[in-house]
């Protein structure tokens, strides 16, 4: 063979392979089509498969001790499942399921929007985009009337027209809205949801051996005490595109149909309360006989997340709120009619409270009045609509986000600052005129001529002469870094959305001398939230050291039997700055608040069962003036802390009442039985 045929041989071994596979590949093509194709074709129409997707389940959200806050109710509904259903006794099925629903007090879904009364049919009001898209479907004009929408109806389902109205009517009801849901083989229409145990016997009982109709557990995801902690819990919403487009790139994966949280911690931990759902191949023959259910992807539950909240603590802070606030403005409103007064707390509507366990900074409790339903809550419906036009904005969260000015109670850390500065002793005296007039353009005012205080008696008092005349002498720069380091104007770490606020001279503009007086009193620029307060409270219990402040204690999985995540280990975020000896002193100053006779707080603590340091404040601004209180308790070994507003409230016992309702349920003084909590809080 010569080297031009010897080089040739390869490719035409590799033509002539080519050829004979292409041939058996018509042959079998042939065989499929030409020689057995009828009978291929018979046997592929008895086996067909369909996905099924199934729902996701999403984690539960719970306080401290393992109290559901927000956790999924298992409720039934009925199911019509087109791959078990007989159609040709589709109608007389749904009448039977129709007359049972009804005998058990239950409904069924009926979104058909039109009426019929005496015989004569007609559009439900305040429907008007329901019978635009009716319309749209039966291709009919928008001046088509109600009557004939239903006879189309009628038509296209092939209704028998010897049934009474009221039945044809509630067919073209059930059959239209499957049509609507995209009821199909992979996707079961739900004729009735939420229904009672009764309704759920009966349809068991009275619908064995009818195809297709099932009874089904759903959960369905609601808060216990729907407005004890809305604003801390947040809710779930339609995913946006933005939103899509951010949690696509995340390990759970979402889908444009699904909900999402929208705020709170349903916003902060989307991914770990999302569940995923899972998915199911069934197999059935051409009689419609399921011959195999697989489940090729398991569904997974999210995680459970344990709050730092303590339920019993935090229904005690909103009850208290809501009455306190109201006292305050009954008060206010009946000065004005005594004593022909303006703005002097009949404009108190509004307040919020926050409570911190000082041995790692949790929160405790943590409310916003007014507060609103959070079962009733939706983006879209009339309630949110309410919600958001009324102008007191119960949706707002005043106790992370909330910004106020405090007044008195920043008293605490300028003393704190000066006496570390060594711009004041504790035995510094300083003259009060009442009118504090160094800068005339920013006279500072006191509640009373004190005439010589030293700093405990500035601070039992709250004299605002003593505090404008240390600030002049300290500087706002000093001032502020203080501040910082106690947390006021710096965020706290919380989880949820909160305000950084505003520190006065760190984040003012054309900052003068004279403004510096009214900052040293918790006036001028300083703004904070409760929770900030509260931090800055539990710091100076804390002896100077601030940790950070968090409401989430841990994450387990759905059963909650492994741990995934714990967060009980205090973290620490600051240090003061201030000697041990000078703590102390301010410490022991703000006993006197609550325990000398002359103290501001005295009216409320006196005579409490705990001893409680304190400082009050009120402070101006538009309309009547903030109440403001913060504490710690117990004094010698301090467990929890506390920051109140009520805003525009003006008389100090009412912002002290809300605090002592909360250590009242804390130390157990207000339960009757033997057994109290104050040994468990004490130990």
């Amino acid at each position: 063979m010569n080297k031009r045929l010897r080089g040739r041989t390869p490719f035409v071994v590799c033509a002539v392979a080519v050829l004979l596979a292409a041939a058996l590949f018509v042959c079998r093509l042939a065989d499929w089509q030409l020689i057995h194709g009828a009978e291929y074709k018979r046997l592929s129409t008895r086996s067909t498969s369909f996905n099924v997707d199934t729902e996701p389940t999403r984690g539960e959200i719970l306080d401290r001790n393992g109290v559901g806050l927000v956790t999924n109710i298992t409720h039934y509904k009925i199911v019509i499942d087109k791959l078990f259903a007989d159609d040709q006794k589709l109608d007389s099925t749904l009448l039977r399921l129709m007359d049972l629903v009804r005998e058990s007090g239950d409904e069924w879904v009926d979104d058909l929007p039109i009426l019929l009364s005496g015989g004569e049919y007609s559009f439900k009001p305040d429907s008007d985009e329901a019978i635009s898209a009716l319309k749209e479907e039966l291709e009919l004009k928008d001046d088509a009337s109600a009557r004939q929408c239903v006879e189309l109806l009628y038509d296209r389902y092939e209704i028998d027209k010897s049934l009474p109205d009221e039945q044809k009517r509630a067919l073209a009801s059930v059959r239209y809205n499957m049509d609507v849901q995209d009821y199909s083989n992979a996707n079961p229409y739900t004729f009735a949801s939420d229904v009672s145990r009764d309704c759920v016997s009966a349809v068991s009982e009275n619908t064995q051996g009818v195809g297709g109709v099932d009874v089904q557990t759903y959960l369905v995801r609601t808060a216990k005490d729907p407005t004890l902690a809305p604003h801390v819990l947040g809710a779930l919403g339609a995913i946006s595109e933005e939103e899509y487009d951010r949690l696509s790139h995340s390990v759970k994966e979402y889908g444009i149909n699904d909900t999402v949280g929208k705020f709170g911690i349903e916003l902060a931990y989307e991914e770990e309360l999302k569940g995923e759902g899972g998915t199911k191949i069934i197999q059935r023959n051409s009689d419609g006989t399921v011959v195999d259910t697989v489940e090729t992807i398991n569904s997974k539950p999210g995680s459970t997340l344990y709050l730092t909240l303590d339920s019993k603590l935090q229904q005690t802070a909103v009850q208290s709120l809501e009455k306190n606030v109201k006292a305050a403005q009954a008060a206010g409103k009946n000065e004005s009619l005594l004593k022909n007064k303006k703005l002097v707390g009949e404009d108190c509507q509004s307040g919020a409270v926050v409570m911190l366990d000082v041995s790692d900074f949790s929160v405790l409790a943590a409310a916003s009045y007014p507060t609103y339903d959070l079962n009733k809550y939706s983006e879209y419906d009339d309630y949110y609509t309410e919600l958001a036009e009324n102008k007191i904005s119960p949706m707002f969260d005043r106790a992370f986000s909330g910004t106020f000015e405090w007044g008195s109670v920043f008293k605490p850390c300028v003393a704190l600052a000066a006496l570390e500065e060594k711009i004041i002793t504790p035995d510094t005296k300083i003259f009060c005129t009442e009118k504090y007039d160094y800068y005339p353009s920013n006279v500072v005012r006191c509640m009373h001529r004190h005439e010589n205080l030293d700093l405990q008696g500035a601070i039992e008092r709250s004299c605002n002469y003593y505090f404008a005349e240390v600030g002049r002498r300290m500087g706002i720069d000093t001032m502020y870094l203080y501040a910082e380091k106690f947390g006021l104007g710096e965020y706290t770490g919380v989880e949820i959305e909160e305000s950084k606020g505003t520190l006065a001279g760190r984040d003012s503009e054309n900052w003068m001398p004279g403004n510096t007086v009214q900052a040293a009193i918790g006036q001028s620029d300083n703004a904070f939230t409760p929770v900030q307060l509260a931090t800055y409270a539990a710091t100076i219990a804390n002896n100077g050291v601030r940790l950070r402040t968090h409401v989430v204690n841990k994450i387990t999985d759905y059963e909650r039997e492994k741990t995934l995540a714990d967060y009980t280990k205090p973290e620490k975020v600051d240090e003061c700055g201030v000697s041990a000896e000078n703590l102390k002193i301010v410490q022991q100053d703000m006993l006197t608040v609550t325990q000398s006779d002359q103290g501001t707080a005295y009216s409320v603590f006196g005579g409490y069962k705990v001893k409680v340091a304190a400082k009050t404040g009120t402070a101006e601004n538009a309309g009547s003036d903030h109440t403001t209180f913060i504490c710690y308790a117990p004094y010698d070994k301090p467990k929890v802390a506390i920051a109140v507003v009520l805003e525009h409230g003006v008389r100090g016992q009412y912002s002290m009442q809300v605090a002592k309702d909360l250590l009242d349920t804390y130390f157990g003084f207000n339960r009757t039985d033997k057994k109290k909590t104050t040994d468990s809080h004490n130990s």
